[in-house]
């Protein structure tokens, strides 16, 4: 990949002793040998009480920010730019390689699934939800030379923070999935996170195309003003939706149309709402030149990342969504549960983030679980307001063990058990523990 001497070059940096480096990694843990280890510091944890650890996994060299007595090293004055910079070196490096940036509220990391296995081979894209200042370089870095189409999903916790990122997505097409309250109490309002949003689309290399949903008219009107060419998705746009139904998995089939030619398609991944995330992804393959039967084919081969609506069967069926939840996600979520046949239970907890909006949006889930028929509302831990909304349904537990005697309880054969909640809440176990 490069010596110690030419990545202190780039990050402004010293090198003390030359190796060659075949990697970048961030986690003593889990890298490879030959990688450096780029000590980074965070608010539990600093990197740099690991470089003992990180060498003897095998690091070739460390990157720090401070003076420590292992070589080869290379001393910086902030790690976590000097990774950004190293990632935008390598992204110059890509020639070949067009770039399509993913960020939205609701459904980036759907996207990016659908979207890379739609695309097929050539095709790069982030693991998991590696969206924010680590894991944006992260994924760059990890770009294989030949990259043909590399797929990155983009998150934004304030203004400023695509881009910070921007010169190592310098994205040729800048999709949007959607505008909705998420990270309110760091951004304030809907409009503010537009703004942060439309930061990716700011950042599009010269010709670019913005993917923009087609029922956000303050987007258009911006692309509009800003001389950048759209294409849209959803009702009304360039690419759309007809025929939505679900299975008993709550899998959605439906038809894609765009430029006149029709494709039905049934997706692998659960949820009414994938479908326009598939529409967005097909947008973007269009974009690329490919044809829509194709990328209809791509699309129903593809499989979600973990914790996001695994519908696992059994004598009860168990939808593990707990990856993470806004108001619109937890919404989504609550209606394509209650679409599937059996009593529905919903296992909620906090949506984080929301600011001075949660109280209010709290009260929402619960009075849409009560409309749409859920049997019971548990709520895990102190109850941000999802209980009044629910009423009499509600069932509050103090922890997801609780959680899990009550709902052993509570469910029999054929119910189908929701579980989601914001990532800081950690639901994904107990969903685990219901499915085993």
């Amino acid at each position: 990949m490069a010596t110690t001497q030419r990545l202190a070059e780039i990050t402004g940096g010293v090198a003390y002793g030359e190796v060659a480096i075949a990697g970048i990694s961030t986690d003593s843990r889990s890298l490879d040998p030959g990688a450096l280890f780029v000590a980074l510091r965070g608010e539990t944890f600093d990197g740099h009480d690991y470089l003992a650890a990180a060498l003897e996994a095998g690091a070739a060299a460390i990157l720090v920010d401070t003076p420590a007595p292992f070589e080869p090293r290379i001393e910086v004055k902030d790690t976590l730019l000097a990774l950004r910079a190293i990632a935008a070196d390598h992204r110059s490096s890509l020639t070949t390689a067009r770039v399509v940036g993913i960020t939205g509220s609701t459904g980036k990391t759907s996207c990016k699934d659908l979207l890379a296995s739609a695309l097929g081979v050539g095709t790069w894209a982030s693991p998991r939800s590696f969206n924010n200042e680590v894991g944006v370089p992260l994924t760059v870095l990890s770009a294989p030379m030949d990259t043909e189409i590399l797929v990155l999903e983009v998150g934004s916790r304030g203004v400023g923070h695509i881009s910070n990122l921007i010169e190592v997505v310098r994205p040729d097409i800048a999709v949007i999935t959607g505008i909705g309250a998420s990270h309110l109490a760091t951004l304030g309002d809907v409009e503010t996170v537009r703004h942060a949003k439309w930061e990716l689309v700011e950042g599009l290399s010269p010709g670019g195309m913005a993917i923009l949903p087609a029922e956000d008219r303050t987007l258009a009107e911006w692309a509009e003003r800003d001389g950048v060419a759209v294409q849209s998705f959803g009702e009304g746009g360039d690419v759309r939706i007809e025929g939505l139904v679900l299975d008993e998995m709550a899998r959605p089939s439906f038809v894609l149309e765009a430029g006149g030619e029709r494709v039905g398609l049934k997706l692998s991944m659960a949820g009414a709402h994938q479908a326009r995330n598939a529409a967005a992804a097909a947008t973007a393959g269009l974009v690329l030149g490919r044809a829509l039967p194709d990328l209809a084919a791509g699309l129903e081969l593809a499989h979600g990342s973990a914790w996001r609506m695994e519908v696992t069967p059994g004598p009860f069926t168990v939808v593990n969504d707990a990856y993470n939840a806004n108001p619109d996600s937890m919404a989504a979520a609550l209606q394509s549960v209650a679409a599937m046949p059996g009593r529905h239970v919903a296992v909620l907890g906090l949506m984080a983030e929301l600011g001075e909006a949660a109280p209010a949006a709290h009260r929402s889930v619960g009075r849409l679980a009560r409309q749409l028929g859920y049997a019971a509302v548990v709520v895990v831990g102190e109850d941000p307001g999802i209980a009044e909304g629910a009423g009499d349904i509600v069932r509050a537990v103090p922890d997801a063990r609780a959680a899990q005697r009550l709902i052993t309880e509570l469910v029999g054969e054929g119910d189908v058990v929701l579980v989601k909640a914001s990532r800081s809440v950690g639901l994904e176990g107990l969903a685990g523990e219901l499915v085993s």
